[in-house]
C-alpha cells in the first residue's frame, strides 16, 4: 500500500510574488499554509516588473494585465548605441496586478493570509518556515546569515508624450554597478536607476535633468536590491526569492529567478537540504556567467565600443556565454 503524502504546517513570511506563489502551490498539495505579511495589504513593493513572457509558465497572466509588450532595449553607451533583442519578449506589468492575481489563487487554494504581522524570527508551531520577506529579511537576520551585496533602485513616474505609447522598446544607460532606464507604460513613462548606494542618486539626477522630467515627476519609489545566494542549512527554515539574494546580477530583476527557485523548492519539498543543493547548482553558475557577460559588455561599451555589434539578441533571464 502506498503511503499517503505527508501534510505539514507551513509558514511563509512575506506576501510578495514568490511568497504568494509558494502559498498557492503548497496549499494545492494539501499542506496547511499560513502567509504572514507585515503590510496591511499586498502590492506595496517598489518594482519595475519588466518581466519576460516566461511569467506565463508560472501564472496565467491575462492580456489586460500587460501594459506594454517590449521586444528590445536600446543600450546607450557614450559613443555607441546597441540594440538588444529580448528573447523571449518582455512585458511591462504593474506589480500590484501580478500580486493580486496570485493573492486570489492563494485564497482559492485555501491558504490563510495574516496582514499586519511583523515576524522577526521563524514562528513556532510550524513544520517548515520559508522566508520570502525581501531584501532586509528578518528570517535571514534571525539565522545570523551573511548579508547580500546591496544596490539601490530608484523609480520615477511621469506622464508620457503621445509617441511614447507606440514604442515597443526600452532604453538604458550603463552606469557603475548598474544602469539607468526608461520604460514606456500604458499611461505613464517610468524612469529609473540601479547602482551603488552611494552614487546612484547622482546618476539618476543627471538623467532627470537631461531628459527634462525633473518637474514632471508625480511619484517616486526606492528599494534595496540584494545580490547573492544565501540559503541556510536548516531542514526547518529556508529562504526564497530576494530574501536569499536571488536577483539577476545585470538587471536586478528578481521575479523570474524567484519563481524559478520556488519551483525548485516545491520539487524538493519538504526537503530543504535538497532544495538548497539544487538551487545552488542551478543559480551559482548563472550568476557567475551573468556577471562576466555584464562586465565585458560594460568594459567594451565604454573603452572599445567599435568591437561590439550594433544588434544582439539574448535571453535576458538566463544568458549563456
Amino acid at each position: 500500500m502506498d503511503e499517503k503524502p505527508m501534510k505539514l504546517r507551513v509558514a511563509i513570511i512575506g506576501a510578495g510574488a514568490v511568497g504568494l506563489y509558494l502559498g498557492w502551490k503548497l496549499s494545492q498539495k494539501g499542506h496547511k499554509v499560513v502567509v504572514f505579511e507585515k503590510n496591511e495589504r499586498i502590492g506595496q513593493k517598489a518594482c519595475s516588473c519588466l518581466i519576460s513572457e516566461r511569467i506565463k509558465k508560472f501564472v496565467d497572466l491575462p492580456d489586460s494585465a500587460i501594459e506594454k509588450k517590449v521586444n528590445r532595449c536600446l543600450i546607450h553607451f557614450p559613443k555607441r548605441t546597441i540594440r538588444l533583442g529580448f528573447k523571449p519578449i518582455h512585458y511591462a506589468v504593474k506589480r500590484e496586478v501580478l500580486d493580486n492575481i496570485l493573492y486570489k489563487k492563494v485564497l482559492k487554494a485555501g491558504a490563510e493570509i495574516r496582514f499586519g504581522e511583523k515576524i522577526k524570527a521563524a514562528p513556532c508551531g510550524f513544520d517548515r518556515v520559508v522566508g520570502c520577506d525581501g531584501a532586509l529579511s528578518s528570517i535571514r537576520s534571525s539565522l545570523n546569515l551573511e548579508k547580500p551585496f546591496f544596490r539601490l533602485g530608484i523609480q520615477a513616474f511621469c506622464f508620457p508624450q503621445k509617441e511614447s505609447f507606440q514604442k515597443d522598446e526600452v532604453e538604458a544607460w550603463p552606469i557603475e554597478k548598474g544602469f539607468c532606464w526608461k520604460i514606456p507604460r500604458r499611461s505613464c513613462l517610468e524612469y529609473g536607476a540601479i547602482g551603488k548606494i552611494e552614487s546612484v542618486s547622482g546618476f539618476f539626477g543627471r538623467l532627470c535633468e537631461e531628459s527634462g522630467i525633473r518637474n514632471k515627476i508625480y511619484e517616486t519609489k526606492t528599494a534595496l536590491v540584494p545580490q547573492g545566494l544565501i540559503l541556510p542549512e536548516s531542514e526547518r527554515i529556508t529562504l526564497c526569492g530576494d530574501s536569499a539574494g536571488l536577483t539577476k546580477p545585470w538587471s536586478g530583476g528578481g521575479i523570474i529567478w524567484g519563481l524559478t527557485a520556488a519551483d525548485i523548492l516545491l520539487k524538493n519539498f519538504p526537503s530543504f537540504k535538497g532544495y538548497r543543493k539544487e538551487a545552488k547548482r542551478f543559480f551559482a553558475p548563472r550568476m557567475i556567467k551573468g556577471s562576466v557577460i555584464n562586465s565585458l559588455v560594460f568594459f567594451f561599451g565604454s573603452k572599445a565600443p567599435f568591437l561590439l555589434p550594433s544588434f544582439v539578441s539574448r535571453d535576458n533571464d538566463f544568458p549563456v556565454l
